[in-house]
This record gives C-alpha cells, sequence and structure tokens, in this order.
C-alpha cells in the first residue's frame, strides 16, 4: 500500500492546470479591476463632490475623498420644494410606465405563443417595422397634441408604455417553456387567460425583471419627451429639472464674464455659483441613488432574463 500510494505522487502532477495562476490570469484581472475603476470612479467623484467644501470643489482640489466635509448642499436640496415634486413626479411615471409596459408586452406576446392563432407569421412580421422605422418626432408631436395630451402627465407616460422589442423578447421566453404544462390546462378546463395567470406568470420571472429594469431606468433618465411635450412645471420630471439647473448655471455663468460689476458683486455671484455647483452634485447623487437600490432587487432574475436569444433552439 505505501509503495502505490508513493508512485501515484511521483505520477501525480505539482498543480492541475485549473488551479495553476497564469500571466493570462493576471492580465485578465488587471484589465478587470481598471474596468471596474473606470465605471465607478466617475459616481465616486460626485459623491465627493457634493461632500466637499464649495471652495475646495471649485478649486479642483477633490479628487478621490472630500475635501473638507459639508452638507450644506444637501440641507438646501431637502428644502426644495421644487425638486421633490419634480421627483415624484418621476415616480408616478415610472410607475405608471411599468405597470403599463407590463400588461401591453404580455397582452401581445402571450397571443402570439398560441400556434392556433390566425395569422401569428404575419402579426410578428407587421410588430417588426416599427421597431426597425419610426415615424419621427413631428409625427409623435402632431399625434399628441391632437389627441389633447400636450402639457399632460399622460403625454410623458402613454408614448412609452410599448416596446416592439420587450414584445418580441417576452413572446421568445413564453415560447420556450414547455407547451405540455398549457396543453395540461386546456384538458383541465382552464381558459387561456387562466393558463397565462396561474402557469405562464409565475414562471416568467426572469423576462418580468428584464422588462421592469429596462423600464425604469428608461423612464426615470427620460427628460426630452417631457421637454418638447410638457411646459408646466408641475408635471416636469427630475430628470428635465436636472437639466434646467445646468442650463441655468452655464447661461447665468456667460452673462457674469460678459457684464461688468464690482468686485464685491462678482465676489457674491462667484459664491453663488459655487453653491449652485455643490447643489448640482448633491441632485445628482440623489437621483442616482434610487436606480442603484432598484437594481440589486432583480439581478437574480436579470442574469437569466438578459441571455434570451443568445441561443436558438
Amino acid at each position: 500500500m505505501k509503495l502505490n500510494s508513493m508512485a501515484a505522487e511521483g505520477n501525480r502532477p505539482g498543480k492541475s492546470r485549473l488551479n495553476r495562476w497564469t500571466g493570462f490570469d493576471t492580465a485578465v484581472t488587471a484589465i478587470s479591476v481598471v474596468v471596474c475603476f473606470i465605471t465607478i470612479y466617475p459616481m465616486w467623484y460626485v459623491i465627493s463632490m457634493s461632500l466637499s467644501d464649495p471652495i475646495a470643489a471649485a478649486s479642483g482640489a477633490v479628487a478621490f475623498w472630500p475635501v473638507g466635509f459639508s452638507v450644506e448642499s444637501y440641507r438646501i436640496v431637502a428644502l426644495d420644494r421644487e425638486f421633490w415634486q419634480a421627483f415624484l413626479n418621476s415616480v408616478i411615471y415610472v410607475i405608471a410606465g411599468c405597470v403599463l409596459m407590463l400588461f401591453n408586452t404580455i397582452a401581445v406576446a402571450y397571443p402570439l405563443t398560441r400556434k392556433n392563432l390566425w395569422g401569428r407569421r404575419w402579426l410578428t412580421y407587421y410588430l417588426l417595422v416599427p421597431m426597425y422605422f419610426g415615424g419621427g418626432m413631428i409625427p409623435s408631436f402632431i399625434v399628441v397634441t391632437k389627441l389633447g395630451l400636450y402639457n399632460s402627465p399622460w403625454s410623458l407616460i402613454l408614448p412609452g408604455c410599448y416596446s416592439i422589442w420587450n414584445i418580441i423578447l417576452c413572446r421568445t421566453f413564453l415560447a420556450s417553456l414547455p407547451p405540455d404544462l398549457s396543453e395540461a390546462a386546456f384538458i383541465d378546463g382552464a381558459t387561456n387567460l387562466q393558463a397565462l395567470v396561474k402557469i405562464y406568470l409565475p414562471l416568467s420571472k426572469p423576462i418580468i425583471a428584464v422588462i421592469l429594469i429596462y423600464t425604469i431606468v428608461g423612464v426615470w433618465n427620460s427628460w426630452f419627451g417631457a421637454s418638447i411635450y410638457t411646459t408646466d412645471r408641475d408635471i416636469q420630471p427630475v430628470q428635465l429639472f436636472l437639466r434646467n439647473v445646468l442650463v441655468s448655471m452655464q447661461s447665468g455663468m456667460r452673462a457674469d464674464t460678459q457684464t461688468g460689476m464690482t468686485k464685491e458683486v462678482m465676489e457674491a455671484m462667484a459664491e453663488q455659483a459655487m453653491t449652485a455647483r455643490q447643489l448640482r452634485y448633491a441632485m445628482i447623487v440623489i437621483v442616482t441613488m434610487p436606480i442603484l437600490m432598484v437594481y440589486p432587487m432583480f439581478q437574480k432574475y436579470f442574469t437569466k432574463g438578459v441571455m434570451l436569444g443568445s441561443i436558438k433552439g
């Protein structure tokens, strides 16, 4: 027994190939660290700027860690009623957009998986046309105004309550589920609606998570549609509010440089500009936090659902 074990140890390699650390592993690790740093640093820089002293932030002294810790900008933002009104508007638009997006996507995708649906192939081809060819901004604006939705919250909800891409993605997922499940339900007397609610939807958590995260991020970051369809500041989303703050700051800085002022007035304007810059960073942090908190909730399902369509069959 002892001789056999010694012979086995003599034939055994020093390290398994899978456990051996190579130069390629070092290069991949280094590249991953660099990519992670490039991805995380901009957000960390904004957080550091928002927590730094306004003078240190304006002078460019902040590189990584906050300089001269200050939360004055967050206190000012907390008292800004217009900002929180825009924040609440965005939350409402996200909730309404997610509900309508899920309803419309599943309502269209599920029938397209039924083989007894007449014209199913032609309906699929018909859906592909608007996915690649859109009417453009002017026809969309005309439709919104003719429907009486201009300057209304519905002008920010209804145009984005469907997505051809999400419909095709959901149809692909539902078609990949075993057909024996629905056939057994139909034999037991279930209707299509009952099969959808009791069988398909509980198994569709991955694709629902993908649709939700895409919709949440898209609606939350949207500002262009609001700048076209609305002029009422009471219904503007938070991203449009931030854009208006940035534009007003840049316009004010250009006006200050072109207008003759006394030294005292220029110092007061410079201090106000530094405070406004801090407010901008604080607002960006507050607006970004909901997305950072929502994404981990869907990550478990998102990883599986996002791979749909990568493997055919």
